[in-house]
């Protein structure tokens, strides 16, 4: 039998095991450290962010958050040291190279058919209007057929949808 912790994230409550509750708090109040005065409200939106994340993750609001969703939540929302650097910390240490991982997808918002050319834009950084440019060009040059254009739209997964959910005006 474990022990439970019942805590509020972004105003909505949650049963947590106590060892994830210790390890949410310390990440939070790791971030809370970094952050300057004027940025205390990002700490708020990465206390949403983490709320949205448990209520994808629990099929119901009685479940328990465990200390295995705890730590795929931080994952998902990044290092503490991502947030700033701890006052007095200076940056001695030379920083560690991070390898940025690009993933194709098909945008949801930048899209005229089904969003292939906005997410090649996006993964290959360039404006979406010139690799539209570029498929239409080699369309119509007989270098790429429609049907490498319905191959790329069935093989690139979609972006996944960014879940909406309404803020009250008074908080």
């Amino acid at each position: 039998m474990k022990e439970t912790v019942n805590a509020s994230v972004a105003s909505q409550s949650f049963v947590f095991e106590a060892d994830a509750y210790s390890a949410l708090k310390s990440y939070l109040d790791d971030i809370a450290a970094r952050l300057s005065e004027e940025e205390r409200e990002m700490l708020q939106d990465v206390e949403y962010r983490l709320a949205e994340i448990f209520r994808e993750q629990l099929p119901s609001p009685l479940m328990v958050v465990t200390l295995k969703q705890v730590q795929e939540a931080m994952a998902r929302m990044g290092r503490p040291s991502d947030f700033g650097e701890l006052p007095g910390e200076e940056g001695g240490a030379e920083p560690e190279k991070e390898e940025v991982r690009r993933v194709l997808r098909r945008s949801l918002t930048d899209r005229s058919i089904a969003g292939v050319c906005g997410g090649l834009a996006r993964f290959f950084s360039v404006d979406a209007t010139l690799i539209r440019l570029l498929m239409l060009l080699m369309i119509l040059c007989g270098g790429l057929s429609i049907w490498a254009y319905v191959v790329l739209w069935i093989v690139i997964p979609e972006e996944p949808a960014r879940p909406f959910y309404a803020r009250n005006k008074n908080e």
